[in-house]
């Protein structure tokens, strides 16, 4: 059966090593590349920074997009901005890259792992409600955990390998116990829920331009703004909290050095204006895969949850135990088919052992049975 699959997948990809998601340079790459050299603005100013701002803005429906060096410092500056602080609780989930934790102990505050949805790889917002209901209390407009004491400040969904979490839903219960929504957006550029552009449901939103992902800008990141004023402010801290002036270094807060170069935007921009094709290859491809699997009983794959338009950044299939979920990658990745399983869940690894979580049920199956497989952009 396995080698079914691989003979398949290379067929679909023409090729006999398939990797797991390269990028695609299709266009005015070099020539942007060429034109930032030439202008001697390759670093952190420069008007390819401007222009993938406003372009991602415009784009996304963002009142304001502020670039990074990657997607883990914007992360953080959301967090940040959200008003998190040493010692606060942060609500997520395991089931995640570390990037996501990582930042929010960036801020000394704590993670707190909630279980997903298995229609959504994501954060589940019934699991959210009743973790909340059982352990959470409001005062003075300010969520707190009963237990610990510490302030529940912010909640952050991941929308997993592209697939938009029950946003809506998730948004509604931090409103109304007071916890601010930042939004992990970083494999999700493009996706929507209910025709809304992931990462404009909460406080900011973060995508990611990581070389792996949908489009990429060698390493980078973006926050994502409904609020001008928010974004500006992003703006002034990432680049050092610098007031504004010809000569001058003056700053006026405790600042970051993340700051996009100009010249990974000139990437950004060339691979902006591709991103639709790649999206529409990518989501081919995936039809592909779902018509194909939907004749092996043993593998599930894993479509776009309802009332999506996911970009299918990674695709996954569901294997029925782990024993199969091992046999699938070893065969695999032997004949030159490069999978994967999803990340190690965070509650698993030694920094994050002892944070509170509730139990996890799905985000346990889910890791026992998943395998990412080859998501590339297909010759365009």
């Amino acid at each position: 059966m396995f080698s079914e699959v691989i003979n398949y997948i290379k067929e679909l990809y023409g090729a006999d090593n398939v990797p797991l998601s390269v990028p695609c340079f299709a266009g005015n790459e070099k020539a942007y590349l060429a034109e930032c050299i030439d202008s001697t603005f390759v670093s952190s100013v420069g008007p390819f920074v401007d222009r993938f701002e406003k372009e991602m803005a415009a784009y996304t429906g963002a009142k304001r997009a502020v670039v990074c060096v990657n997607c883990t410092n914007a992360l953080h500056l959301a967090l940040v901005l959200a008003g998190v602080e040493s010692e606060d609780e942060v609500l997520t989930q395991a089931l995640t890259f570390i990037a996501t934790c990582n930042a929010i102990s960036y801020t000394g505050a704590n993670p707190v792992f909630i279980d997903v949805d298995r229609s959504t790889l994501g954060l589940s917002p019934d699991a959210l409600k009743a973790w909340l209901t059982a352990n959470g209390t409001v005062k003075d407009g300010q969520c707190y955990d009963r237990l610990s004491g510490r302030r529940i400040k912010a909640c952050v969904p991941v929308h997993t390998f592209g697939h938009p979490v029950r946003i809506e839903e998730i948004a509604d219960i931090c409103r109304e116990w007071h916890i601010e929504l930042v939004e992990d957006a970083a494999e999700s550029i493009g996706s929507r829920y209910n025709g809304r552009h992931t990462g404009l449901f909460g406080k900011v939103g973060v995508l990611s331009f990581n070389g792996n992902k949908t489009i990429t800008t060698g390493g980078g990141g973006m926050l994502l703004f409904n609020d001008e004023e928010l974004g500006a402010q992003a703006k002034h801290l990432s680049t050092q909290a610098k007031i504004p002036h010809r000569w001058e270094f003056r700053h006026d807060y405790i600042g970051y050095n993340y700051r996009m170069p100009n010249i990974n935007a000139a990437l950004g921009c060339a691979q902006l204006e591709h991103l639709d094709e790649f999206i529409a290859n990518k989501r081919e491809t995936a039809a592909a895969y779902a018509e194909f699997f939907g004749g092996i009983p043993e593998i599930e794959f894993f479509h776009e949850p309802e009332n999506c338009f996911s970009n299918y950044w990674l695709n996954a299939v569901i294997l029925k135990d782990r024993d199969a979920q091992q046999r699938f990658l070893q065969e695999t990745n032997d004949c030159g088919v490069m999978t994967r399983p999803v990340w190690e869940l965070m509650n698993r690894l030694p920094m994050f052992g002892k944070c509170i979580h509730d139990g996890l049920k799905n985000t346990e199956w889910l890791a026992d049975r998943i395998v990412n497989i080859p998501s590339s952009v297909r010759c365009i």
